[in-house]
């Protein structure tokens, strides 16, 4: 029996190749890869001060390992309260999901997204081009023209936090949600990479600590010393 019933069997995630073209702007700018705040998981972020503190309008989310096992149908225990915190402090039509599968021209007639949808009761954003890309698309769903308005919640640093840094979005990195068994439905390639990013990141060598001191500022976040994001309080399951 699946503890998280799956998407759709017919849906084969495709080579991300903006992802690739990005990488020599992130060698250029390693700060990309820097969120502006690191989590647990989404239930540990604090959305009233995103919305009141931090010229936010809407948020958006990652699925896989964000909000869901991969490939998952059924939101996880642990980003249960985070969803449904958001929704009620922006609203439903202000919060969405941005996948690199759902959504994308890998899901078959937008199959995966509409299950989803009615599934997690939050739209999926249809994208031609995967994240790093698809900006418009954003933008269009939430019909919102400052991207710094917009918060950016995942667990891959090449993807959803370099997404939203690129354009000035406020980022929020979470640790992926499952491991070992539950997590082997991941995307192998993705999986490989989120390991390699997450331990250059935040690894105890003299490259992690330099490139986390390299965090961009935010239009409108005053930081974490005046307005920290993360909540202490223990994430219930």
């Amino acid at each position: 029996t699946l503890l998280f019933p799956s998407c759709s069997s017919t849906m084969v995630q495709s080579l991300n190749t903006k992802a690739l073209l990005t990488l020599a702007s992130v060698i250029r700018r390693p700060s990309l890869l820097v969120p502006h705040v690191s989590l647990d998981n989404v239930s540990q972020l604090n959305y009233s001060a995103l919305k009141e503190r931090c010229g936010i309008r809407a948020v958006v989310f990652d699925k896989d390992n964000t909000l869901t096992a991969p490939y998952g149908m059924v939101i996880h225990p642990d980003a249960s309260r985070g969803l449904e915190d958001a929704k009620s402090v922006f609203g439903s039509s202000n919060v969405a999901i941005m996948s690199n599968s759902a959504g994308t021209l890998d899901d078959p007639e937008y199959e995966d997204a509409k299950r989803i949808e009615e599934a997690l009761g939050i739209a999926v954003i249809r994208h031609n081009e995967k994240k790093p890309g698809g900006l418009d698309e954003v933008l269009g769903h939430f019909q919102i023209e400052d991207p710094a308005q917009l918060c950016m919640v995942g667990d891959r640093l090449l993807t959803d936090i370099v997404f939203g840094n690129l354009y000035g979005m406020l980022t929020v990195h979470t640790l992926p949600l499952c491991s070992g068994e539950d997590n082997s439905a991941d995307n192998k390639v993705a999986s490989v990479l989120r390991t390699v990013e997450n331990k250059g990141l935040y690894g105890s060598w003299f490259g992690g600590r330099y490139l986390l001191n390299m965090k961009l500022e935010h239009k409108f976040w005053p930081g974490d010393l005046e307005c920290p994001l993360k909540e202490e309080t223990s994430t219930e399951s």
